[in-house]
């Protein structure tokens, strides 16, 4: 379940989730019935959680309950790389577009839609005419970034 919280996944070829508690009669508790539906869809979500049973990495990439499979021995590697690139953009809109992802479930398209606006028009007000004038200089031009 503890997977379930992360933003996203990266795992090892070798690596396997599975809802193991199923096994000794203890239900899920920190989240997995309401976060891996969420992920795979209904149908899918109890076909996991009923039979506990045993998810490859492969599998788990196809069914989105990761977004990464790596070589064994490479995934703090692969994180890593993740986290500086998420690092290098403007930390305040990344976190708007993070906030507006989950604040829209159980929202109607047109609600999440509102709360997306009121949600990012401080950010786009403190960071996108900087960002638009970088983007007017040449920077970020087809989808090329000097990260750092």
């Amino acid at each position: 379940e503890l997977a379930l919280w992360c933003d996203f996944r990266v795992m090892e070829e070798s690596a396997y989730l599975g809802v193991y508690c199923r096994r000794w009669g203890i239900p899920l508790i920190d989240g997995g019935t309401v976060r891996l539906p969420r992920l795979v869809g209904e149908g899918r979500a109890l076909e996991l959680i009923l039979t506990g049973r045993q998810v490859m990495a492969e599998e788990c990439e196809r069914l989105g309950l990761c977004e990464y499979v790596v070589p064994d021995g490479q995934s703090r590697e692969k994180a890593e790389e993740l986290a500086h690139q998420i690092a290098a953009f403007p930390q305040l809109c990344v976190q708007a577009d993070r906030r507006s992802v989950r604040k829209q479930h159980g929202l109607s398209v047109r609600d999440a839609l509102t709360q997306e606006w009121y949600n990012s028009r401080p950010v786009l007000e403190a960071e996108g005419i900087s960002g638009a004038n970088r983007f007017s200089s040449g920077e970020g031009r087809h989808g090329k970034f000097d990260q750092q």
